[in-house]
């Protein structure tokens, strides 16, 4: 069976589903916080960093997708080898870059053989329709 790549418009719809959900996960954890006395601020600190910098590169390493890529149907996977998830260290790099260049990268995608954004080709990866 080919593989098929991931267009545009559901990449920016899992996009947005992941952005959605992290607020809710962020609000949750704040409302969950309120009930405890004198949280430390590390505490509060790891919490957003593990959800807003590690969400994405974790479930995308381990799993090779999101919450949002999952119900969207679309996965993360290697260049040169779709059946395997990219590295942590290449996750993560690809969500610095996803993140600083935000939808400029995204604006890449149709204009590659394999829809890749300029964060997937730095990160070898590429989105494909499960």
């Amino acid at each position: 069976m080919e593989n098929v790549y991931a267009g545009l418009q559901d990449r920016i719809k899992a996009a947005v589903a992941d952005g959605i959900l992290l607020i809710v996960i962020m609000y949750s954890i704040t409302e969950i916080l309120k009930f405890f006395n004198d949280v430390p601020s590390l505490l509060r600190m790891s919490l957003f960093i593990l959800f807003f910098f590690l969400y994405e590169p974790l479930m995308v390493s381990i799993f090779g997708f999101t919450a949002g890529h999952y119900y969207f149907d679309i996965k993360v996977k290697r260049e040169n080898n779709h059946d395997k998830n990219i590295s942590f260290p290449l996750a993560v790099l690809r969500f610095i870059l996803k993140f600083f260049l935000g939808w400029v990268s995204l604006l890449s995608v149709t204009g590659t053989d394999k829809k890749q954004a300029i964060h997937d080709k730095i990160a070898s990866s590429v989105v494909l329709i499960d």
